[in-house]
């Protein structure tokens, strides 16, 4: 009998179509503003018409293709999503001055890449006539089998490739750090950044997504889940790859957050905490099963605690984790829990095939559908 539900947010209960709007942004601002590439700084601006942000998005993420293939290699996280996609346009620009500029991109490659570094690689690449090309990623990437963060070592495969640069700084350091920063900028907008980052914004004058989210079910509905749950003697919780921010205020917004132990909302703070804590650097947010396992143990576990529980877990057949994308499912696995399967992620309802594949405990149209399984 199941006696605990642990939700994802995004794709589950609450769209990401706004996400993957701020994550083009972020990818099309940091090649194009004078704030870092500068390709083409009179075509940035701070406010897109919706029309625009979609031609944006078609393009950077070729309509999305790009953004399904990460998906399916198990990335979870928008801001490797992002770092992902900055880094491999940045490999490919280089590409086209290398016979020119060998020196310099050995240099540039060999140390991590910081806001100095890519002024710098702007300014020499505004000497050239480059070009911008979204669709090599697919073509490019689809030679590998890599998956989740085997996706950013491919980055310096492709590095030896295309530029004959031995690199090993494509991982999580100063660069992701600038592509996280600028898709919060994007998302939380000038009056929440400094609390959602600890930093002030690079670029002003963004308003942001956050006041603007939009549910997978009608409000009401999910709110009834939730009670409907916790008056079942059900423990619900959350494991989100959401910053804290940007679950709780939304949440508050619909009136959900009574029904739940705020003990029990996990978000990427507490990934990026854990991080900082352990001695091996190491990757801990989904497919890794800590954000599940502190939701399931509850916030006044520590960090070490959870990383040193024994997997797969007692009683994991009592657990149920509802997601949307092939790293919930994956984490689920590695703690030994039931998966639920909702289509109502980026794919939809294509994406059933591949939950089948892997076996999905169930698939579901919706969140509202768990009320079924129970």
């Amino acid at each position: 009998m199941i006696n605990t539900v642990l939700f994802d947010v995004d794709g589950v209960l609450l769209s990401e179509e706004h996400y993957f709007d701020a994550s083009a942004l972020t990818v099309w601002e940091m090649l194009i503003s004078s704030n870092y590439l500068a390709l083409a700084p009179e075509q940035f601006k701070t406010e897109y018409t919706e029309a625009e942000i979609n031609d944006i998005r078609e393009n950077v993420f070729q309509n999305d293709q790009v953004l399904k293939f990460m998906k399916s290699r198990g990335l979870n996280a928008n801001w490797d999503m992002i770092y992902l996609s900055f880094g491999h346009q940045l490999i490919h620009l280089l590409s086209q001055i290398k016979e020119d500029e060998a020196a310099k991109i050995t240099q540039w490659l060999t140390k991590p890449i910081n806001y100095e570094t890519l002024r710098d690689i702007g300014t020499v690449l505004s000497q050239y006539q480059v070009e911008l090309n979204f669709g090599l990623f697919l073509d490019e990437f689809s030679h590998s089998d890599a998956t989740k963060q085997e996706l950013f070592e491919y980055l310096n495969v492709l590095s030896k490739e295309k530029l004959g640069v031995e690199t090993s700084i494509f991982q999580k350091g100063e660069l992701w750090s600038i592509c996280e920063h600028v898709s919060q900028e994007w998302y939380v907008g000038d009056e929440n950044v400094l609390a959602s980052t600890g930093r002030p914004s690079v670029q002003t004058g963004k308003k942001g997504f956050l006041a603007n989210e939009t549910t997978l079910a009608p409000a009401q509905d999910i709110a009834a889940l939730f009670q409907h749950l916790s008056s079942s003697g059900i423990t619900i919780g959350i494991g989100t790859g959401r910053p804290d921010l940007e679950t709780i205020q939304p949440f508050k917004h619909l009136n959900w957050l009574k029904y739940f132990n705020e003990n029990r909302i996990i978000t990427a703070d507490e990934v990026s905490k854990a991080e900082q804590e352990i001695t091996e650097p190491k990757s801990l947010s989904k497919p890794h099963p800590f954000t599940y396992i502190m939701g399931l143990k509850g916030k006044e576990t520590s960090s070490i605690d959870c990383l040193n529980t024994p997997l797969p877990i007692q009683k994991g057949e009592e657990v149920l984790v509802v997601g949307d994308s092939l790293a919930d499912l994956l984490a689920a696995r590695k703690l030994g829990c039931q998966f639920a399967a909702v289509l109502t992620g980026l794919s939809g309802k294509d994406a059933r095939q591949d939950f089948e594949k892997h076996e999905a405990d169930y698939i579901l149209d919706s969140v509202l559908d768990v009320k079924t399984i129970l």
